[in-house]
């Protein structure tokens, strides 16, 4: 059962979660919408599709390890400030002081490099903090609290996306400004969640064998691992190149283009709260999650087919549009599905939720890569229509999970 905490308690835990989650994604929406395509345009504009694919794959790659290895990590933690607080502090410090240097980097190497670290780190953060949703919620209130954490998640790239378009001209300011931002967010993070000491604890077993068992065990997270990863390859394969198909698909001047990213993102966010409000409530309310998962992926593969017949600024708007309610609903009730089928349930939710994760990271790599591969064979129309066949296989992939309600 999850740890005991009173209703005040988990107001309080459903507060942390959702200041770190809107520090978190503010960092990764501003960095991977805006700021990551202009520092790699600005070292070489006839090479920032190879070396936005390199810089990203690299190290999405690299950071599939953090969300493993940090989360059976903090499983096993004991330590006065409790089993999550240490890393999430540990993991902001260390991406911000990263992001801090970023500014006055002028290579692609160190860029790639800078950026790698960053991600490991925040992402281990992300990953010790997301686990208190587990910990501290029974199954059932699952939804609504997951409602929480993914509308600041999205709320936060969103505003980070926006705060990045603001001050691209001055990379190093904007960097600066969202480390400021992300340690901001860890620090309320940390009065407000109150762990307890976790010198008590048992370790789980966190042996790659372990890891093995538990999917053979457990086929429906192994289900719920696939429909992620291939979701992730559809969403990423497109997103990623959210300013780069303004300019080069419909052909939108670059400086009109870094304003319309955060209007477009402005458009998608009141779907996306809309998908994240009501996809939680009700999940938990008829007591199912896979017809909204199933229909998440529907809806975003819809909106991959708009701007492929339509490549104009109004197909992207609905692009937009639609792209939001999909990736909101798939968010909130997607980490609530899997939530129900971890393998080793609350005791080792870290480490399970980490390694659900690696499918995130893993999609996140190839999505990139396979994005700037097809740019360079087919053009932007391929690329929609493999998008949209990994976003329908990841809806195929999630009727045969058993055991959620």
């Amino acid at each position: 059962m999850p740890e005991g905490v009173d209703a005040t308690g988990r107001r309080r835990t459903l507060s942390a979660l959702g200041i770190i989650s809107f520090g978190l994604f503010a960092a990764y929406g501003g960095l991977l919408g805006i700021l990551l395509p202009q520092h790699v345009a600005a070292i070489d504009e006839a090479a920032k599709v190879v070396n936005l694919a390199l810089v990203t794959s690299v190290s999405f790659a690299v950071t599939t390890v953090a969300p493993p290895l940090v989360g059976a990590l903090s499983d096993g933690t004991r330590s006065r400030l409790g089993r999550r607080t240490p890393w999430v502090i540990a993991g902001v410090v260390v991406g911000a002081a990263f992001l801090l240097g970023l500014g006055g980097v002028h290579q692609i190497l160190w860029v790639c490099v800078f950026w790698t670290i960053i991600q490991f780190s925040l992402n281990g953060a992300d990953i010790a903090s997301g686990a208190l949703l587990v910990d501290r919620f029974p199954a059932g209130r699952r939804g609504v609290a997951s409602t929480v954490l993914a509308g600041a998640a999205l709320v936060g790239g969103g505003a980070g996306t926006l705060l990045a378009g603001r001050l691209a001209v001055d990379l190093p300011l904007a960097y600066t400004t969202l480390a400021i931002v992300v340690v901001v967010c860890a620090a309320v993070f940390a009065v407000l969640v109150r762990e307890g000491p976790s010198y008590g604890i048992r370790r789980p077993r966190t042996t790659p064998a372990a890891v093995i068992a538990a999917f053979r065990r457990h086929p429906a997270f192994g289900w719920a691992f696939a429909s992620r990863f291939f979701f992730i390859v559809g969403y990423q394969g497109v997103h990623g190149y959210l300013l780069y198909l303004l300019t080069d698909y419909v052909g939108i001047p670059t400086g009109e283009a870094v304003s319309l990213v955060g209007l477009l993102t402005v458009a998608g966010l009141v779907a996306l709260v809309v998908a994240v409000l009501l996809g939680g409530w009700l999940s938990d309310r008829v007591g199912r999650r896979k017809p909204f998962v199933i229909a998440a992926c529907v809806v975003l593969a819809l909106s991959l087919l708009v701007p492929l017949t339509s490549p104009t600024l109004g197909g992207m708007v609905v692009y937009a549009i639609c792209h939001g309610f999909g990736f909101g609903l798939y968010l909130v009730c997607g980490i609530v599905l899997v939530s129900e089928v971890l393998p080793g349930g609350e005791q080792s939710a870290a480490r399970d939720l980490g390694v659900y994760n690696v499918a995130t990271n893993l999609g996140q790599a190839i999505g990139p890569a396979m994005a700037a591969a097809v740019l360079g064979i087919a053009g932007y129309p391929a690329l929609f229509v493999i998008a949209l066949a990994g976003v329908l296989l990841a809806g195929a992939l999630i009727l045969p999970v058993r055991g959620v309600r």
